[in-house]
């Protein structure tokens, strides 16, 4: 795992009041890349409110794009998507950063080109897994080949799909079935999606996918460890975007922390996203239990991990193995980052993270660290909460927040909290 660029860090300031105010957090992540993917395989214009624009979802764009479809901006967060139902064959590779949603995503959709297509991102993307994907698309007839079992992938497609069944594994991923939900409305026959194994890492997930798919116009029966899809066709829409929870679990554990409070426009019990579920349990703090199981709600652990170090007991993290191929190992990246501010703060136990919330780091004197972000925006977004509760924390490379929250700090600014950028 390579660190990140330490040419550029933000240095926060110990923030003694309640933090309070009004902002609004973006909108969702997962809900802007499904509502993309869909408007651009039904036929008509759709209206997309309240999109995310951030490095993941102009990735997104410019990969629809190259496949023919037609995205135009009537309003900073809001777009019209134009298509005719179909994918073209695009002219060159579609390269996608490390976005692993859209990579995961389109990946499949590109089975419904009549041609070749190549997906590739960069060189962190170049080791995230695909292959459970890959195979489940190899399966059903897609001549689809990974040398590496992680991008690139090249698909080459007849444009058909006429398979009857496929089994995937979705230990790994919730997005291999999202991607396999949202490519099944297209296929010849009535289809059929099997998990090979009912435990699911973010099936919340899979249920914000079919909710989304439903607004699309498509029915999808639920059978015993699977899903039943009939041949249906995509209707164009309009459709807004709520807020994107794990953005906003950064805002609602500032709000805790510092006992203030914080509107953000929504309430998070509207919210269909699965972080939202942590609103809870980031209001428990300072007596979080003693066990947290992350399975449901991976983005949110680093928030929660973070929060974990200032609370008044140990916390075992549990259920978060997949965290090691995100963005960049987070376990390691957490533990890391939190034994910095103290040796004995944290300990990895396998896949597990053990924080000691029994330390007293409020009092640290002459704390002067810098904490390697990796590039990865959920770790410095959640260290940032750290360097707002006690002095002398600097984050790594503080842009890579635009991959899903680029106005962070700003939003940050805006409630008071002091940071100067080096």
């Amino acid at each position: 795992m390579k660190s990140s660029n330490r040419s550029s860090f933000v240095t926060l300031f110990k923030h003694s009041k309640p933090v309070e105010g009004v902002i609004s957090v973006p909108g969702s992540k997962s809900l802007t890349n499904r509502a993309l993917i869909l408007a651009s395989v039904a036929n008509g214009q759709s209206t997309l409110s309240n999109v995310l624009i951030s490095d993941d979802t102009e990735v997104m764009i410019n990969g629809l794009r190259q496949m023919g479809v037609s995205i135009s901006f009537v309003e900073p967060n809001k777009i019209l998507v134009n298509s005719n139902g179909k994918l073209s064959e695009p002219k060159q590779p579609i390269f996608l950063g490390n976005a692993g949603t859209a990579t995961r995503f389109l990946t499949a959709m590109s089975c419904l080109v009549k041609g070749e297509v190549i997906i590739d991102g960069d060189e962190y993307m170049r080791t995230r897994p695909i292959l459970p994907l890959v195979n489940a698309l190899k399966s059903i007839g897609i001549d689809i080949q990974s040398d590496t079992g992680c991008p690139p992938v090249t698909i080459k497609s007849k444009g058909v799909l006429s398979s009857s069944e496929v089994t995937i594994d979705a230990n790994l991923s919730s997005q291999y079935v999202s991607a396999l939900l949202m490519l099944s409305p297209f296929n010849l026959k009535e289809f059929k999606i099997i998990l090979k194994d009912s435990n699911i890492g973010g099936k919340g997930y899979i249920d914000l996918t079919l909710n989304i798919m439903k607004e699309f116009g498509i029915t999808i029966e639920t059978i015993e460890n699977g899903w039943l899809i009939r041949r249906q066709s995509y209707k164009a829409t309009n459709y807004f975007i709520e807020p994107d929870s794990s953005s906003a679990t950064y805002i609602w554990a500032i709000e805790k922390l510092t006992n203030g409070k914080i509107d953000i426009g929504f309430e998070a019990k509207k919210m269909t996203q699965p972080d939202a579920k942590v609103y809870d349990l980031i209001n428990s703090f300072p007596n979080f239990p003693d066990l947290i199981d992350g399975s449901q709600f991976q983005d949110a652990i680093p928030t929660l991990a973070v929060m974990a170090a200032f609370s008044n007991k140990k916390v075992l993290f549990t259920g978060i193995e997949n965290l090691r191929v995100k963005e960049c190992d987070r376990i390691k990246a957490i533990k890391e980052g939190l034994c910095k501010i103290h040796p004995e703060l944290a300990i990895e136990i396998g896949d597990q993270l053990l924080v000691n919330g029994e330390i007293d780091i409020y009092n640290i004197k002459n704390l002067n660290v810098l904490i390697d972000s990796y590039d990865d925006h959920r770790i410095a977004m959640s260290f940032s909460l750290a360097g707002i509760l006690i002095d002398g924390i600097s984050i790594s490379n503080y842009n890579c927040v635009s991959k899903t929250y680029p106005s962070y700090w700003k939003s940050l600014q805006s409630l008071g909290i002091q940071m100067n950028f080096t």
